[in-house]
């Protein structure tokens, strides 16, 4: 049988302390696509509404594509824009109908201004439109918060398992699979939620998270199990319902979606402290980095708070002003957002000596300005870095060296861009022209995204809990909307529960 199905994608993360507001401009530099025309290089998140669509195609099935619109992560977006990109998917779908199923790409941590959790409102105007029968599904970034709205709207809701996210075709194909169920045999899933009431970070390349993801997995192979998620939340989100949760999908079993849920939502909380990422000062990581000789694999240290992926502006200067204090040399730092060095920058020319005044504009998150005389090593147009089956644009790229033109071991290399985004891969660094296994240490603007393309070349990789925007201390996060207790505003909130 024949069988239409609707997909769209609407997403951001929201830093609710970001500087930057997220409106239909962001949406337009990021991820604006209407009727799947992704390109030549489609984004991370284009990649589940092309794998659905080859995936339906295959067996005869036609797709209906809505709106796909991403924005780099920010602060709250506008009311005008998030009301005119929902708007248009619901338009979309409502041209679409009637359709079997629909099939949505979110992130799942968007706050628009009046949304506290926008994706919910999206998926709860869909489900009204389509009625209780069509199979609702979502795909989400598993930093996105898991709320009662989009647990009551869905059928489905399946997150990535991997941070680094390299697994979002994985994921998407997970969502079609259970779609085609629900369509031809009958499926009915039934949903259940944990609360571990916790805020962090919890990177997958290292223990115990890389063995929680496949005990994930695991189960997922165990009779009446179809999907286990743990959703990590984004603890710079606004939200009343920001954390961590557990969410299990069964086959119309819910007693042991809720056990499932619970026994791993429990393990969770009981490993609180070993699921973070080892967090150390960033004198700490310097000084561990120091010893390095030249020749040798680089470290790579990331500055964790400066990541655009979470919504800082990529413009500090904390660490930068760290190494040029201290006199060391043998770094080099990459990307640090800077349009106005980068032009500075082109117009003087490669090879060219001159005073620039580097990052720190975007305000006192991002640290002061530092002032230095520097060479123009590189120049690179149109930039782009790798990413879990994507390509990503880095924008404008310019090299620049503080100290000898011609020291290697004790210069610091900047390389400024004017695409905002993090550090995926070696790309950052190599598309301007610097090798990156030359340079003694690498400081790399993202918080754990940066271990896909930098962790299977670093002699090893430190995270520095850096001041900005993406504080690590998650304690200290000052939340106005999150009226709940969370580890670790609070020792144990699950006392009394």
């Amino acid at each position: 049988m024949t069988r239409k199905l609707f997909t769209a994608c609407l997403g951001t993360e929201t830093n609710s302390f970001s500087p930057i507001p997220t409106g239909l401009e962001l949406f337009k530099r990021t991820m604006l696509v209407r009727n799947g025309e992704h390109g030549e290089h489609p984004g991370l998140f284009a990649l589940p509404l092309i794998e659905w669509k080859r995936l339906a195609t295959e067996r005869g099935w036609t797709v209906a594509e809505g709106l796909a619109a991403f924005a780099t992560p920010a602060g709250n977006t506008t009311k005008p824009a998030f009301e005119a990109l929902r708007d248009e998917i619901l338009a979309d779908l409502e041209r679409a109908m009637p359709v079997d199923a629909v099939l949505l790409n979110l992130h799942g941590a968007m706050i628009a201004d009046g949304y506290l959790d926008a994706e919910g409102d999206l998926l709860e105007r869909v489900r009204e439109r389509i009625g209780p029968d069509i199979p609702l599904l979502a795909e989400l970034d598993l930093h996105g918060h898991q709320t009662e709205t989009k647990l009551d709207a869905a059928d489905v809701l399946i997150y990535y398992k991997e941070y680094p996210h390299l697994d979002a075709r994985e994921r998407s194909h997970e969502v079609f699979d259970i779609a085609v169920r629900m369509l031809e045999e009958n499926l009915r899933p039934t949903m259940a939620m944990y609360d571990c009431k916790m805020l962090g970070i919890y990177p997958t390349t290292r223990e115990p998270m890389e063995s929680f993801v496949e005990r994930m997995q695991a189960l997922e192979r165990e009779p009446g199990i179809l999907s286990v998620s743990l959703a990590h939340g984004f603890p710079w989100g606004d939200t009343p319902e920001v954390g961590t949760r557990v969410v299990v999908v069964t086959n119309d079993d819910e007693s042991l979606a809720r056990t499932t849920a619970d026994t791993l939502g429990k393990w969770v909380w009981d490993n609180r402290d070993e699921l973070l990422a080892p967090f150390i000062t960033p004198a700490t990581a310097i000084a561990k980095t120091l010893p390095s000789p030249p020749g040798e694999a680089p470290f790579v240290i990331a500055d964790t708070a400066d990541n655009t992926g979470i919504g800082a502006a990529g413009d500090s200067t904390f660490v930068l002003q760290a190494l040029i204090d201290r006199g060391v040399g043998g770094y080099a730092i990459s990307p640090l957002w800077d349009p106005q060095a980068v032009d500075l920058a082109f117009e003087a020319g490669l090879g060219a000596s001159l005073p620039m005044r580097i990052g720190g504009k975007l305000g006192p998150a991002s640290g002061a300005p530092v002032d230095a005389t520097v060479t123009v090593m590189g120049l690179k147009r149109r930039g782009l870095q790798r990413f879990g089956g994507a390509v990503v644009p880095l924008g404008d790229l310019a090299w620049l060296r503080i100290g000898d033109a011609d020291d290697d071991d004790n210069a610091i290399d900047v390389v400024c861009n004017t695409h905002r985004v993090q550090a995926f891969h070696p790309d950052c660094f190599s598309e301007v022209g610097l090798d990156p296994m030359k340079v003694k240490s690498l400081i790399v603007k993202s918080t754990q995204h940066f271990h896909a393309g930098f962790g299977a070349v670093a002699r090893d990789v430190l995270y520095a809990a850096t001041d900005g925007t993406g504080s690590m201390e998650f304690a200290n996060l000052p939340h106005q909307h999150v009226t709940a207790p969370l580890w670790p505003k609070v020792a144990d909130p699950h006392q009394g529960s």
